[in-house]
């Protein structure tokens, strides 16, 4: 049979044209689900527009601490200003030291840098004339709640305060190392006893009273080991086994950790457990982090210019 022939007969119509009425229902059902997708595509690319580049890179470092930490709770991630109180905290009495006249400041240079971490603070722009990092003001770059009260506090402050201060000032006003009685109430009050009951809610201390002959003290003893070694040993391995001899490489939260727990006289505890040889290295290597120049450094690609402005503050 001739198959071209048979197909011109006008009774024999196409057998693999579908009727009209059956191939148009899935194309509009398809194009619906596209433009939706292509709609939500679009809030996503939005919703990232807005995230600030500090919270990019705040979020991305928190996803790489829950890989590495798949095993632990979520309570037991520390804020920079826990880390710094918990390193000085003695593990059976519960207190720190009450020499240590350091570590109030220390605590509120933690705020200020957790904030710029957070993408919440950063410095003013340096301008033409080149201002240097002790002259530039803080000014508040997202207010967005933090979730924790005493950085949440410190927010407030900075972003209510015109005209805005510097970073030494922050420090000063925080602590409330200052002559002015008029700014006496930006003082965050009972800094330390507020840190060590977040660490009790973490399961990290508990609360005790102690006797001291003339007064009754609340202490706070250590009660979970674990992360108090986790932290004593990478601040130790910051300095020995993954020393990488540049600071702009190095994790910038870990970085502050070592500035600020040397800057509130607390780093000696966490290397006190070295061997000679390993704690003569690890000072060398504190002190060559000490030496550096926050200017120098601030101008670097990818530097945080407010972490550099608490060093300076600390290391002038």
């Amino acid at each position: 049979m001739n198959l071209s022939r048979a197909n011109n007969g006008s009774h024999y119509p196409p057998a693999e044209s579908p009727p009209p009425n059956i191939s148009t229902r899935p194309l509009q059902r398809n194009s619906g689900l596209v433009q939706r997708r292509t709609e939500a595509s679009r809030n996503a690319a939005a919703a990232d527009k807005e995230k600030s580049p500090g919270e990019d890179e705040y979020e991305s470092r928190r996803g790489e601490e829950e890989e590495e930490d798949k095993g632990d709770s979520k309570e037991t991630r520390l804020t920079l200003m826990e880390e710094v109180l918990l390193l000085g905290l003695k593990d059976r009495e519960g207190y720190t030291s009450f020499w240590n006249d350091c570590i109030s400041s220390g605590l509120r240079g933690c705020m200020l840098i957790e904030l710029a971490i957070r993408g919440r603070l950063q410095l003013e722009a340096s301008g033409m004339r080149r201002k240097s990092l002790l002259t530039r003001k803080v000014i508040c770059k997202s207010d967005a709640p933090t979730g924790d009260m005493l950085l949440d506090e410190a927010l407030k402050h900075v972003k209510e305060t015109q005209p805005p201060e510097t970073v030494q000032s922050w420090i000063e006003l925080l602590s409330g190392e200052t002559w002015n009685p008029l700014k006496l109430h930006y003082q965050l009050r009972n800094v330390r006893e507020r840190l060590a009951k977040n660490l009790v809610e973490k399961g990290v201390l508990t609360t005790e009273k102690q006797n001291f002959l003339l007064f009754d003290m609340t202490t706070h003893p250590l009660t979970n080991n674990t992360i108090k070694q986790r932290l004593v040993r990478k601040v130790q391995e910051a300095v020995l086994e993954k020393w990488v001899n540049d600071p702009q490489r190095m994790d910038k939260r870990l970085l502050a950790l070592l500035f600020l727990a040397h800057s509130s006289d607390v780093l000696e505890n966490a290397f006190a457990p070295l061997l000679d040889d390993q704690y003569d290295l690890a000072m060398k290597r504190v002190r060559m982090l000490l030496d550096l120049e926050p200017e120098a450094e601030a101008a670097k690609s990818g530097a945080n210019e407010l972490l550099w402005a608490v060093v300076a503050a600390f290391t002038k």
